[in-house]
């Protein structure tokens, strides 16, 4: 995959059902990137605004709501839209609708819908005039009733007519990214859930039973890149998104996403998003507020 792309590491964890958080702002220039995570994405008063999912670069209108699948890459970038935005991004696990589940007669709409998401759906205006109060009310609900309406607005939308596929290719999955390999699935979700400490090569090899040379060869063959810079696009996800949402002090932030040494952590941020974490944070950070179940 492409430098250029961001593997963003969403702060939604395993216990979480889902993760919403809602706000205005004023510019979009969160770079391009992708996640494993399905992404419901309502925008309110954003003409003008570019929209990019997978091979399709479209400027948008005043409303509208996409759902993206795992791993496709996509951005929104301010263009020519000079109006103050609202915007709502829900993200949640692949397995909210666990693989069994979805193979029920009853549920052969929404599987439908997921499969499709896989190229981006970009549903009607009227869709999104109709389901727009539940989606803002739905960030004050809480518990068992949050993970409800979710699942209801996801049917309504899979029953929803006047929607349309983004991207033109379904290319933009895990089975692409991955090349259906386990042993990176496994790689993958260890780094995710270690990227706080130090990894070591030989530990990376060790897990999936490989020589370290081997390794490095399998990783870049499947990645594109090398380890530690894989690694480190993890940990600079995961600080991207505590400068944006928290006033943590940065220094805290660089030790919990894995660098022990500030100055390192600094010129690494400044190389990838060209901008310092100061400076990034001074431009990106609390415009809003992220809200998890």
């Amino acid at each position: 995959m492409s430098r250029s792309i961001l593997k963003e590491a969403p702060p939604l964890t395993k216990s979480d059902c889902f993760s919403l958080f809602a706000r205005y702002k004023t510019e979009f220039d969160f770079p391009v990137h992708y996640h494993e995570e399905y992404e419901l994405n309502f925008i309110e008063n954003a003409k003008g605004v570019k929209r990019i999912v997978g091979d399709s670069v479209e400027e948008i209108e005043d409303l509208e709501l996409v759902l993206i699948g795992p791993n496709i890459p996509h951005a929104w970038f301010t263009h020519k839209c000079k109006t103050e935005i609202f915007e709502i991004t829900i993200q949640f696990h692949r397995d909210l609708f666990h693989e069994v589940f979805l193979k029920r007669t009853q549920l052969s709409s929404v599987r439908n819908l997921f499969e499709q998401s896989l190229k981006g759906i970009l549903f009607s205006k009227e869709t999104i005039r109709h389901l727009a109060p539940r989606l803002k009310e739905l960030e004050h609900k809480t518990g068992f009733d949050s993970v409800i309406e979710l699942m209801s607005i996801l049917n309504e939308l899979s029953l929803s007519t006047g929607s349309r596929c983004l991207s033109g290719e379904k290319i933009y999955n895990a089975d692409y990214i991955y090349m259906d390999s386990l042993r990176m699935e496994k790689l993958i979700e260890f780094m995710n859930a270690h990227f706080s400490r130090p990894i070591r090569l030989a530990e990376a090899a060790d897990l999936v039973n490989m020589a370290e040379t081997a390794f490095s060869r399998f990783f870049k063959a499947k990645t594109g890149v090398n380890f530690v810079d894989f690694l480190n696009d993890i940990r600079l996800g995961h600080a991207s998104r505590l400068l944006i949402d928290t006033k943590d002090p940065i220094t805290n932030i660089a030790v919990s996403c894995g660098f022990t040494n500030i100055s390192n952590f600094n010129r690494t941020f400044k190389r990838e998003k060209g901008l310092t974490p100061k400076d990034f944070r001074a431009k990106h950070g609390n415009v809003g507020e992220r809200v998890f179940f």
